[in-house]
């Protein structure tokens, strides 16, 4: 425990200095924390990677750190499972579930995150066919307000079970996650450049079809880079080590950073400089072990707004994303990321009950955002858009609840388990509404 310790998120954007800091190494010390805080009358959050762009586990009292909680509790092979406290990183996560035979059943496109953060923000992935990371939990050991511990399950607290799968933090601090994973699988991956109205036209069977599929469209370009991954049986990365090193590291990062930075010097330049990028964009296929193709480096930081829309929806919503980007005065750098999922039964899950597509847009960390997110925030409301809870948006409670047909279910859970609001803070109060 320490007095004080900077704290800010990995964009730089959220920054604090709370007053205590603990880093618990057991569940004894993680619930003696809270129950401290809770007796006099203190605020905890949980950190973790700090990849959230929000201010959501921005702590501004009690800080806990779980960078010495991660271990791997068990392995149920019989039943797939694994058990691990909830500071484990995806990375460390992925690769010991390798060792092991088993996988996640989807990823995001980045591994940095613990996975209490990852299910507690609801990150997904993509996939008309399957779902986010949180709809593989089957079980949660939680610290309450008062520093008790609880089990979430089906047949244990399953109110709070059903909720606190995409808890926001405002649930517990979450102490073990049980996972259902599945046995270890390969993707057979197809990467390639096409023309965007292409891919437009094409997108409902081109998504119905593939396991996993995305684009990123180009600003100023009628380019977007498509990725197809298809899951087939375990077998070895057929990239040579130097394939990896130059699509990961020289072409997705140096290269892209280097753009970025010229960018931002010279807005100007941006549309000619994204030109450049894709004339040079090729066509790769490969087959990997499923986590190393899900997930890949991000080294370029970046400011991110994410909404997920009905899929009906997709096409007119992402074409009038289209008219804004044209319509700026500050030309876009970064790729629109469009993807898609299966609705889920997680009450504040942004998939819950529909069919859904997703359209993250982004802006180097230190350039203003306000402009080009509002705008796109403002199309998305047309759709009954929900944001990302990890990501930057504009909206509260009032705008909030109804778009979530299960927003009660939450908030009675959350008077049981933190009647006395040990775990919110102003991000907290503003899309809660405490």
């Amino acid at each position: 425990m320490t007095a004080s310790e900077a704290w800010r998120n990995w964009a730089g954007n959220q920054r604090s200095i709370p007053t205590l800091v603990h880093h618990p190494d057991d569940e004894v010390a993680l619930a003696a924390a809270v129950s401290n805080a809770a007796a006099r009358g203190g605020r905890v959050k949980v950190v973790g990677a700090g990849h959230s762009f929000t201010g959501i586990s921005r702590p501004d009292d009690v800080m806990i750190d779980l960078s010495q909680y991660q271990r791997i509790v068990r392995v149920d092979r019989e039943a797939n499972r694994v058990t691990v406290q909830a500071g484990i990183g995806l990375r460390t996560l992925n690769r010991a579930l390798d060792a092991v035979g088993l996988a996640l059943p989807n990823l995001g496109d980045i591994d940095a995150q613990t996975i209490a953060g990852a299910i507690s923000t609801g990150t997904h992935g993509t996939g008309a066919r399957f779902q986010s990371i949180a709809t593989a939990v089957v079980s949660l050991r939680i610290v309450a307000g008062d520093g008790s511990l609880v089990i979430a399950a089906p047949d244990e607290n399953p109110g709070l079970f059903e909720v606190a799968r995409v808890g926001l933090g405002a649930l517990g601090v979450l102490s073990e996650i049980t996972i259902q994973c599945v046995p270890a699988f390969s993707l057979h991956a197809v990467e390639e450049p096409r023309r965007l109205d292409d891919v437009l036209a094409d997108f409902d069977r081109w998504a119905d079809t593939s396991d996993h599929a995305e684009f990123f469209w180009f600003p100023h370009t009628d380019i977007a880079a498509t990725k197809t991954n298809t899951r087939v049986e375990l077998g070895p990365d057929t990239r040579s080590r130097w394939t990896r090193v130059r699509d990961e590291e020289i072409v997705q990062n140096a290269l892209f950073g280097t753009v970025t930075r010229l960018g931002s010097l010279r807005p100007s330049m941006i549309p000619s400089l994204a030109r450049t990028v894709v004339k040079n964009l090729g066509r790769s296929e490969y087959t990997a072990p499923s986590h190393a193709v899900f997930t890949s480096p991000r080294r370029v930081r970046f400011k991110e707004m994410e909404y997920n829309l009905p899929r009906a929806a997709l096409l007119e919503a992402f074409d009038r994303v289209r008219g804004l980007v044209d319509d700026l005065r500050h030309p876009v750098s970064f790729p629109i990321e469009v993807r898609v999922l299966g609705a889920d039964d997680i009450p504040l899950s942004p998939a819950f009950e529909r069919e859904s597509a997703y359209i993250a847009v982004h802006v180097p960390a230190r350039e203003r955002h306000e402009r080009y997110f509002d705008g796109v925030e403002e199309i998305m409301n047309d759709y009954g858009g929900r944001p990302h809870w990890g990501k930057l948006h504009g909206q509260t409670a009032a705008t909030l609840r109804f778009r979530y047909p299960r927003w009660a279910s939450f908030e009675a859970q959350r008077e049981l388990i933190d009647p006395d609001r040990c775990f919110t803070n102003p991000e907290l109060a503003r899309v809660l509404g405490d």
